[in-house]
């Protein structure tokens, strides 16, 4: 055999074998058996990309349940909205869990829970092409009773509480809306965002066309903004930040304390284009924040509304020191589950994300993914030192 065409032979087979040898040795991984309880209430689709990156992480990283010592299924092992087959009858079976679960069995046998959308699913979501308000009938969703008693009873054990974005906003009830804020030491401003690649409805066909109206509504003029922005809402009340006239550089970044940067080998400034809301954090502890790269018509246009270019992004609860809150939409990243089943993985992530800024799948891999291994890797060797 000529000797080229052995080099090319060898070269080949080293490719094939390599991903067989990273499933073997991620099958042979030692398990860390916990159980988790994963909430989801915004899964209006199979696809439930709302907790399916969470789920990806805990696949990858051999977090099991504690009894079988299996995977935790995306589609199965959590508690929220879930979607039926067949996709064309449009049913569907609210899984949730109530008080009474919560104090006989859920609340002592659990290790963590965290909530990854508590938004929910509305009827103009559900039954598509009906329309694109602001709101409509919900048919699930919002934060409860159970939920906050699940909470209280997490935080009195020092067990792990994770609580992502939409937590507070409607439908979630106002008083339960408090409790929840109470138990992870914040204040929600009531101010919500988005980043937006272009303001232009024509060329945006998606754009959430209420916010135009509640824009006309509120400052009696036309909607005639058409590059990238950052849109805040609440209630009756919205704010454009467009770039060049009121930001330098439109897509928010979320930038982190440099002792999680060097413990989490987290990216020290990462882009975020979903939703996030903006918190006071009282007394507790910024691990990341959110930073916008305003002009001074910006600053202004912010400060009228005692809102800054910088608010925090996650936060610990100093009290509870097991108890955090990310203040954007993080888990929403739809990552093919079968990756996770590769051991050594994330050495090959810059293939699967661009370099454009808006690109989800670098936010997943520079910064959710070690966010999340690193808090529950932690959590789990303060399991094991117990």
């Amino acid at each position: 055999m000529k000797k080229p065409l052995l080099i090319i032979i060898i070269i080949l087979v080293v490719i094939l074998a390599l991903p067989l040898i990273n499933l073997v040795r991620w099958t042979f991984q030692t398990k860390k058996p916990m159980d988790i309880i994963i909430v989801d209430k915004t899964v209006p689709t199979f696809d439930r990309e709302k907790h399916k990156s969470f789920n990806w992480i805990l696949t990858n990283d051999r977090f099991v349940k504690q009894e079988k010592k299996t995977s935790y299924s995306v589609a199965r092992d959590y508690f929220g909205f879930k979607p039926l087959r067949p996709a064309k009858t449009k049913k569907f079976k609210k899984g949730e869990y109530n008080v009474r679960q919560v104090l006989d069995t859920l609340g002592k046998t659990c290790e963590a829970i965290y909530f990854t959308d508590s938004y929910g699913v509305y009827f103009n979501e559900w039954y598509e092409g009906i329309g694109r308000a602001r709101r409509s009938k919900r048919l699930f969703g919002g934060m409860n009773s159970s939920d906050n008693t699940m909470v209280q009873i997490m935080q009195d054990s020092n067990k792990l509480v994770v609580i992502e974005y939409s937590a507070f906003d409607y439908p979630t009830d106002g008083l339960i809306a408090y409790r929840i804020q109470e138990k992870l030491g914040i204040t929600w401003t009531t101010w919500t965002g988005k980043y937006f690649s272009t303001l232009d409805t024509l060329v945006d066909k998606k754009f959430p066309l209420w916010m135009t109206g509640m824009y006309r509504r509120q400052y009696r003029e036309p909607w005639t903004f058409n590059k990238p922005g950052v849109v805040f809402v609440r209630d009756r009340s919205i704010i454009v930040l467009e770039e060049g006239t009121h930001l330098k550089s439109a897509i928010p970044s979320i930038v982190s304390d440099s002792a999680y940067i060097s413990k989490w080998e987290m990216a020290e400034s990462i882009p975020f284009t979903n939703w996030f809301d903006i918190i006071d954090p009282m007394g507790t502890e910024v691990i990341s924040r959110f930073k916008l790269e305003t002009t001074a018509e910006g600053d202004s246009l912010l400060a009228g509304d005692g809102l800054t270019s910088s608010f925090p992004a996650v936060i610990r609860n100093p009290a509870k020191t097991n108890t955090y809150y990310f203040s954007g939409d993080f888990t929403n990243f739809n990552i093919p589950m079968w990756t996770a089943r590769f051991k050594g993985v994330e050495k090959l992530k810059s293939v699967f994300y661009s370099k454009k800024p808006e690109d989800e799948g670098k936010f997943f891999w520079l910064y959710y993914k070690p966010l999340i291994t690193g808090i529950f890797n932690d959590y789990y060797s303060s399991l094991q030192g117990k």
